[in-house]
């Protein structure tokens, strides 16, 4: 009797943690294209073209915003809970022509490292579409978020792929809203 007791205060205690009040998940998600180079060269790869959604982000007009209710300036607290990236184009490529790559956080002039993988390359993420977990920086996004305009870009390193390579992003954000 005492572990059925102690298994439901156990569970109890997890649905209310993943019910915290004044809190929910937005996703964000970004294409690219690495251009690619089919000569055996091998060129430094020094910058990626902008993920497209993730220039000038309009928060209000984001669906979980939408589907909470809640607009930018009631946000209160953001934070990344999940950075993935994934090669979705072509199915024969991986991740060895990629050494480290970074995501800040930019509104104005300011800047924060928000995630980011060093020696990719030798992980050995194999082809179909691999996908690559970022590790995740503790930065507080709310004044990104609700500043003017946010955009999120990226810098890494690498060779260029032997073709052009897409890569998808996929960010959750973790948003605790104002208490008023």
């Amino acid at each position: 009797m005492f572990r059925v007791r102690l298994a439901a205060v156990a569970l109890a205690g997890l649905l209310a943690a993943a019910c915290e009040p004044g809190t929910f998940y937005a996703d964000l998600k970004g294409e690219t294209t690495v251009s690619g180079n089919p000569l055996p060269v091998d060129p430094i790869l020094s910058a990626f073209a902008p993920f497209g959604a993730f220039t000038n982000v309009d928060f209000d007009a984001n669906q979980d915003f939408q589907n909470a209710g809640v607009t930018k300036d009631q946000v209160g607290s953001v934070m990344v809970s999940f950075f993935l990236l994934k090669i979705t184009s072509p199915s024969t490529q991986d991740f060895s022509f990629l050494d480290s790559i970074s995501f800040y956080a930019k509104a104005g002039d300011t800047e924060a490292l928000i995630a980011g993988k060093t020696g990719i390359a030798s992980m050995n993420l194999h082809a179909p579409n691999p996908e690559l977990i970022l590790d995740l920086e503790s930065v507080e996004l709310q004044p990104f978020i609700t500043a003017p305009a946010m955009s999120i870009v990226v810098r890494g390193s690498g060779r260029v792929p032997p073709s052009d390579t897409a890569l998808q992003a996929n960010v959750k954000l973790k948003v605790g809203v104002k208490l008023l």
